[in-house]
C-alpha cells in the first residue's frame, strides 16, 4: 500500500496550491505565506525572517500579536465569541463607542456604531448621510478608494484593478478633482471642480455628503490640505451637504492623532473607521454627530457580526496599548525617520520626485528623470520585487502604481526600523540601477 506523501510546506508549493484553490481576482503582493510573526517581524513557513513594512494594510499600528491584545482575546473567547448585539447586548460595545466618541473631534454630541469592515462601515456612513438630509447623492473624489462592495466601488475613484469589470454601479455617485500640487492640482482647481459638479451634474439640494480620506491611501498617500478641507466644508454648510472623513486607513493613530481629521481646521460629520482600530482583528465603525447618527429608523442598522465581542475588546485593548505605549507620539517620532532617511535617499535618486506623508503615513514617488508627468510603475514595482528579495516587506499604491508606502507597525523596534530603511535604499538603488 502506498504511504501518502505529505504536501511540501513551502512557499512556491503553497502558492501553487493557492493558484489551484482561489480564483485569480484574488490580487497576491508577495510569494509569501507565513508562520509566525512577533511585532514587526515576520517568519515565513521556509524560516525565513522578513522586516513587515506594509502591516497588513495599515491593520497592525499595534504590531502582529501584541500580548495585550492577545491576552484580552483569550480570555474574551473563554467567556463567550457572539451574540449578535442585536439580540443580546454586551457592555464592551458600549464602551468602545463611548471611548471612540470621546476621541471624535468637534463640539458636538456623538454616537458610534460597529461594524466588521471599511466598506460596511462606508457603505453605512451613506446610509446614514442619506437618511439625515433626506438626499441621494454623494460625491466623492479622484484617487479615491472607498472599498470593494458595489457602493463603495462606485465611490471609489480609481477604475484598474478595483472596477475592472463589475459595473453597473449605484446611482447618484459623482467624483471631483483631488488636490495635488506635484501633478499640477492646485486646492481652487479641486474646490471649482466640486462647484462645478453641483452646477452641472447633481442639484446641490439632492446632494447629501463628500466624502474624503485625510490623507489618500491607495491614491498614492497624498494628504488633503487643511485650505481644501476648510474650502470644502464652506460649500458643505452653504447646501446642508454633510462631509464624512473615510479614515479606515488614517485612523487609529497612523498620523500621529487617533483621527487624522484632527488636524483639520474644521470637524467633519461622520467619520469612517477601521484597519488598526482592532489590531488585527475584524471591526469597523462610523462615529458621527448624535442628530446625524439618529436618522435612521430603529432596525435600519446592525450586523450579524457588526461589533463582535471578540474584536471589540481587543480594539479596548489597543486603546490600552496606545495610552500605555505612547503611540501617538511614537507615530510621530518614526515618522519624521523615515521621512529624514528617505529625503536624503531622494538626494541621490532624481526619480524619487516626493517624500510625503503626515506621521508616520510615509510614502515617496518614483518618476522617470525626475519628471513627475513620467510616473514609473515598473521601477517601483522593481523596488517591491528586490525589497521583498532581501527580507523586507513593501506595497506600493498610488493612481499610476509609482508610489511606496511604509506602514511599519508604530510599535516598531528603533533596530528593526533602522535595518529595514537600510534594506529600503539598498533595494531603491539596486532597483533604480536596472
Amino acid at each position: 500500500m502506498t504511504t501518502p506523501q505529505t504536501p511540501a510546506r513551502t512557499n512556491d508549493a503553497l502558492m501553487a496550491r493557492r493558484h489551484a484553490a482561489m480564483p485569480r481576482g484574488v490580487g497576491q503582493s508577495h510569494n509569501i505565506f507565513i508562520e509566525r510573526a512577533h511585532n514587526s517581524e515576520i517568519w515565513d513557513v521556509e524560516g525565513r525572517r522578513h522586516i513587515d513594512f506594509a502591516g497588513g494594510i495599515a491593520v497592525l499600528n499595534t504590531g502582529h500579536s501584541h500580548p495585550t491584545i492577545t491576552a484580552a482575546v483569550k480570555e474574551q473567547v473563554e467567556r463567550y465569541s457572539h451574540t449578535c448585539f442585536q439580540v443580546v447586548a454586551y457592555e464592551s460595545y458600549v464602551e468602545l463607542a463611548e471611548k471612540l466618541n470621546a476621541l471624535a473631534p468637534g463640539n458636538a454630541p456623538k454616537k458610534t456604531m460597529l461594524l466588521s469592515t471599511g466598506a460596511e462601515a462606508v457603505e453605512n456612513a451613506v446610509k446614514i448621510a442619506r437618511a439625515f438630509t433626506g438626499r441621494p447623492g454623494i460625491i466623492a473624489f479622484h484617487g479615491a478608494f472607498h472599498g470593494r462592495t458595489n457602493l463603495t466601488m462606485g465611490l471609489t475613484g480609481k477604475v484598474m484593478p478595483y472596477k475592472t469589470g463589475f459595473g453597473p454601479f449605484t446611482g447618484e455617485l459623482f467624483h471631483a478633482r483631488y488636490p495635488n500640487a506635484l501633478h499640477g492640482v492646485s486646492v481652487e482647481d479641486a474646490l471649482e471642480s466640486v462647484r462645478q459638479l453641483l452646477k452641472h451634474d447633481i442639484d446641490p439640494a439632492r446632494t447629501a455628503a463628500f466624502i474624503l480620506e485625510p490623507v489618500q491611501g491607495e491614491g498614492g498617500f497624498v494628504p488633503a490640505p487643511n485650505e481644501f478641507v476648510a474650502g470644502l466644508k464652506a460649500i458643505a454648510d452653504e447646501h446642508g451637504i454633510l462631509l464624512i472623513a473615510d479614515e479606515v486607513q488614517t485612523g487609529a493613530g497612523r498620523t500621529g492623532t487617533w483621527y487624522a481629521c484632527e488636524q483639520w481646521p474644521v470637524a467633519p460629520d461622520l467619520i469612517t473607521s477601521a484597519k488598526s482600530l482592532a489590531g488585527g482583528y475584524p471591526l469597523s465603525a462610523v462615529t458621527g454627530r448624535a442628530d446625524v447618527m439618529d436618522a435612521p429608523v430603529v432596525g435600519g442598522l446592525g450586523g450579524t457580526y457588526a461589533g463582535n465581542p471578540v474584536a471589540v475588546v481587543a480594539a479596548l485593548a489597543v486603546q490600552r496599548v496606545f495610552a500605555e505605549e505612547n503611540l501617538l507620539e511614537r507615530a510621530k517620532i518614526i515618522g519624521e525617520r523615515m521621512r529624514s532617511h528617505l529625503r536624503e535617499l531622494a538626494k541621490q535618486h532624481p526619480a524619487i520626485v516626493d517624500v510625503r506623508g503626515p506621521g508616520a503615513m510615509v510614502a515617496f514617488e518614483i518618476c522617470k528623470n525626475g519628471d513627475p508627468n513620467l510616473p514609473d510603475a515598473e521601477a517601483t514595482r522593481r523596488v517591491v520585487t528586490e525589497a521583498a528579495a532581501r527580507g523586507l516587506i513593501l506595497l506600493s499604491c498610488g493612481t499610476y502604481s509609482n508610489v511606496i508606502r511604509i506602514l511599519v507597525p508604530l510599535t516598531v523596534q528603533d533596530e528593526v526600523l533602522a535595518e529595514g530603511l537600510d534594506i529600503l535604499s539598498a533595494s531603491v538603488t539596486a532597483a533604480l540601477a536596472a
